[in-house]
């Protein structure tokens, strides 16, 4: 048991003790109020007292309990060498494991990493060795195919027959050199082989890294790009070319027969040759990057082409035609011309009726045009259900402003037409049924044979009772 003390332990124990707290109290209890001087001696002595108190109690407590404390402390401190000494011997184990572990897996893993590396880079060297071999193999191909069309020798050969802006030029029209048409066909099919593995680099993709490689760079600017200009020339001028019409033959009997037949039947394998190509040579539509898939194809090149054949012969028709009516003699020149000009177009309709869409190498059959034949995305590109009713309505619509400046102008030329309105009209009439129809084809024309002889004999009949009767 403790002895007793007239010092308060608890109070300076107290966690909330504070000395100027104390020192204050201990002033306020030796002192006045009113004292001045105040007397800080006595609570100096007090407190002076108090810590000769508390020093004698602890030596003797100390000299009470040494020898305890001394014991505890040796104990304590056996202890402590003890914990030491096994926690290096655990330490030093943790570091020879740790020592093994780097020998046995962090050294070997070392090595396994710098092998994947390695073996990584060898892969994709052999990917983009792969990828070069096959652009080269194709370049091959297609340098093989373009001295079938073009009959001149390699790549020297038709580059050299590009244009000065880098356009090939459409070199000798059908029928020159080694004419294949199917040589077309085979060259395109390289050339979209060609173009979509040049496309294909992302990574992880066949084509990743071919942009990095000389030979291919050169094989793409010096081969690549001419061809593709060349064979898209050939292609479109087999289309603006296309005419099965036999009115400029200059001799007669069965020798003119044969060949007739034979240049329709070669404007026919031309036309389908070229159809195919453009359709080949079209732009894709492009990728969406949440969408790794085209969308659906649309052969854009091809029915560019096509509506700009049918529009330059409307044009060509609609000239013709004015200057008939200007010079009506010629007339009778001019309708058979235009009627051959409409055939050449039924007859374009008819094939393209018959050519079902080419299998596209970069495309899958799912992304392709749903139509079974390519006639049906020309139709829904000029929003018509025949090709000659489109031609004879657009020359219709065309021709009527013609007439109407010829009559506005007078003279010989409106008495002309003026006086003729039913031999016109009985001509005009018998031009496109002659024009929309081909041998062995049927169909009603008289609604686009009243709109033509309405276009001209309509704006006539306005006239009489006019200024011009």
């Amino acid at each position: 048991m403790a002895e007793p003390s007239y010092i308060d332990y608890e109070a300076f124990l107290d966690p909330s003790f504070s000395p100027a707290s104390f020192a204050n109290s201990l002033v306020v209890a030796t002192n006045n109020a009113t004292d001045s001087p105040l007397d800080l001696s006595t609570p100096l002595s007090r407190v002076l007292f108090d810590l000769q108190e508390i020093d004698t109690h602890i030596h003797t407590l100390t000299t009470k309990s040494a020898l305890p404390l001394l014991t505890h402390t040796g104990d304590q401190t056996a202890a402590a060498g003890k914990i030491l000494k096994e926690a290096d011997e655990q330490i030093a184990a943790i570091s020879q494991g740790y020592e093994r572990l780097e020998r046995e897996v962090l050294h070997k893993w070392e090595a396994a990493e710098e092998a994947r590396v390695a073996a990584e880079n060898s892969l994709a060297t052999v990917r983009l060795a792969r990828a070069v071999a096959r652009c080269v193999a194709l370049g091959r191909q297609l340098d093989g195919q373009m001295v079938e069309v073009t009959g001149r020798g390699g790549l020297s050969g038709f580059a050299s027959g590009s244009t000065e802006d880098g356009t090939a030029s459409p070199g000798p029209g059908p029928g020159s050199g080694r004419d294949d048409t199917r040589a077309l066909e085979r060259a395109a099919s390289t050339i979209v082989s060609l173009r979509r593995l040049l496309s294909d680099t992302n990574p992880g993709e066949e084509g990743y890294g071919l942009d990095r490689v000389k030979v291919i760079r050169t094989l793409k600017t010096e081969l690549l790009m001419p061809a593709e200009n060349l064979v898209k020339a050939r292609a479109q001028q087999a289309i603006n070319r296309f005419s099965i019409s036999t009115s400029n033959a200059t001799s007669n009997g069965s020798s003119t027969t044969q060949s007739s037949y034979k240049q329709a039947r070669d404007a026919k394998a031309r036309l389908i040759s070229g159809v195919n190509v453009l359709y080949l040579l079209s732009p894709l539509p492009s990728k969406t990057p949440n969408d790794n898939d085209h969308k659906t194809f649309t052969p854009s090149l091809l029915l560019s082409t096509l509506q700009n054949f049918i529009q330059t012969t409307t044009v060509a028709s609609l000239n013709n035609l004015s200057r008939g009516l200007t010079m009506l003699p010629n007339l009778d020149k001019t309708l058979p011309e235009i009627s051959s000009r409409c055939q050449d177009i039924q007859a374009l309709e008819s094939i393209l009726s018959s050519i079902k869409p080419p299998s596209h190498p970069s495309l899958p059959d799912s992304k392709l045009t749903t139509t079974t034949n390519l006639l049906q995305p020309l139709l829904s590109t000029l929003d018509t259900s025949s090709l000659p009713s489109y031609f004879w309505r657009s020359l219709a619509s065309s021709l009527s402003p013609r007439v109407n400046e010829i009559m506005n102008r007078g003279g010989v030329s409106a008495r002309t037409l003026r006086s003729n309105r039913d031999k016109l009209k009985r001509e005009i009439r018998e031009c496109v049924l002659r024009g929309s129809q081909l041998p062995a084809s049927f169909g009603n024309w008289e609604r686009e044979a009243a709109v033509m002889v309405g276009s001209v004999v309509g704006v006539l009949e306005r006239k009489v009772g006019g200024l011009y009767t």
